[in-house]
């Protein structure tokens, strides 16, 4: 069954990227700058957005995830983690408690535990919310947010969040900073986005303020190194964890799914199961926490005990490489493949074998150019043997069956830009 599913990802006809506002607005090298240089303001109102209320919302979330909630008030939120019995990542996203018995829950882990739900066991209803959810997030965040508020959020701690009035409407401000920068994640009604968008750009212009185009949004995941599922790795949809899932989606958030996944690059699993990832193979184990049972608890303490199998680390493409896969275009005969810049405009799970001395070892996933570093960057998860910065590694480009070509690469640690996300914010100050 895995060899068959394999085959419909590598055959599907990707489509093209939902969300995220307009392709471009300032031109996606000066967006790029922005969380750099000042700030941007960002749409990801097209994430799913699930409220989750009952006497066992929290015991759902413990059952299921890999995240400790020995330590989870009233305001605060979560990176949670979801997994299969294997300790493979099914879904990952940001967990907010609004009060006691009552939560929110975004992204992909909306529509999962909306099916977990669905199947009985917990005294718990789950409702979808339509919110907006914009990302405010560089240098000068913390100062647009504060004029726009008319407040003083620096009491706000880092995956934290409180109540707060925008152009009078009611938004909840989430501490968090996707870019590696800070940053802060505002939700509110999805009637009042236009409104709250209009007062940040308005109330920004003085700071530099931009809005981020989809054609380079995924580019502050890539620097800051936060992979992301159906992106920079195939999450599990199809293990009997998920038995019912997709025909779930299909039914109840059809609306949110208009593309199913495709699969493209070099890499050659012989299974769908080669191209899925654990938490510590995406660099997540700190939110690894083996103070309750959960799914997929067995495997994940037998893989700390022996040893991640993988390593998250960025890696640098040679320009001259990247350069000679354009000159293609222009010479007679078969080009190499296309490789779009900023980042794919279509949805694709993206994964090259990454190679040392002729041998795999491991997967390189959606390449994406900085204009910030003049780079084509990847974040790639390999053997820890050969994950120390400075390597030389080889990333075999083209899909199977089509002229390929084997890029150069040096590895680097993820994230590659220096994270800036945790600053204490009573201390920090722009000129």
């Amino acid at each position: 069954m895995s060899h068959e599913i394999l085959a419909v990802l590598r055959s599907t006809i990707p489509g093209y990227q939902a969300g995220w506002g307009g392709p471009e607005y300032s031109g996606w090298q000066d967006e790029q700058l922005s969380w750099k240089t000042d700030c941007y303001v960002g749409d990801w109102s097209f994430l799913m957005d699930l409220e989750v209320r009952g006497p066992d919302a929290l015991r759902l979330f413990r059952d299921t995830c890999t995240n400790s909630f020995e330590n989870f008030a009233i305001g605060q939120a979560k990176h949670i983690i979801q997994c299969n019995d294997d300790g493979k990542v099914i879904v990952e996203g940001v967990l907010m408690r609004m009060a006691e018995d009552l939560y929110r829950v975004q992204s992909g882990p909306a529509v999962y535990n909306d099916f977990l739900l669905s199947k009985g066991g917990y005294d718990a209803v789950a409702r979808e919310i339509r919110t907006f959810q914009l990302q405010v997030s560089g240098p000068k965040a913390l100062q647009v947010c504060e004029a726009v508020t008319g407040e003083t959020l620096n009491g706000i701690s880092f995956m934290h969040f409180r109540e707060v009035t925008i152009a009078g409407k009611r938004v909840y401000a989430l501490r968090q900073g996707m870019a590696g920068e800070i940053g802060f994640e505002l939700h509110g009604d999805e009637a009042d986005k236009d409104i709250v968008r209009d007062a940040l750009l308005a109330v920004g212009a003085p700071f530099g303020i931009r809005r981020l185009g989809k054609r380079t949004a995924m580019i502050n995941h890539l620097e800051a190194a936060f992979p992301t599922g159906l992106w920079h790795y195939m999450p599990d949809m199809f293990g009997p964890r998920c038995a019912g899932f997709p025909e779930f989606i299909g039914k109840r958030w059809q609306h949110a799914f208009n593309t199913p996944p495709a699969l493209r690059g070099s890499f050659e699993g012989a299974s769908v199961n080669d191209y899925m990832m654990s938490p510590y193979d995406l660099g997540w184990g700190k939110s690894v926490k083996f103070d309750h049972d959960f799914v997929g608890r067995a495997a994940l303490e037998r893989e700390k005990a022996a040893g991640t199998s993988k390593q998250r680390v960025t890696l640098a493409f040679d320009s001259t490489d990247v350069v000679d896969i354009y000159a293609s275009l222009f010479e007679d005969g078969e080009p190499y493949d296309y490789l779009d810049i900023p980042h794919p405009q279509r949805w694709v799970i993206w994964a090259d074998a990454v190679m040392k001395d002729g041998r795999t070892i491991g997967i390189s996933s959606s390449p994406g150019y900085s204009f910030y570093f003049r780079k084509v960057l990847t974040l790639a998860f390999i053997e820890p043997a050969f994950a120390t910065p400075g390597t030389q590694v080889e990333v075999l480009w083209g899909s199977p069956g089509s002229r390929q070509k084997r890029i150069r690469a040096t590895v680097h640690p993820a994230p590659y830009k220096k994270d800036n996300r945790r600053v204490d914010l009573a201390a920090h100050l722009v000129t």
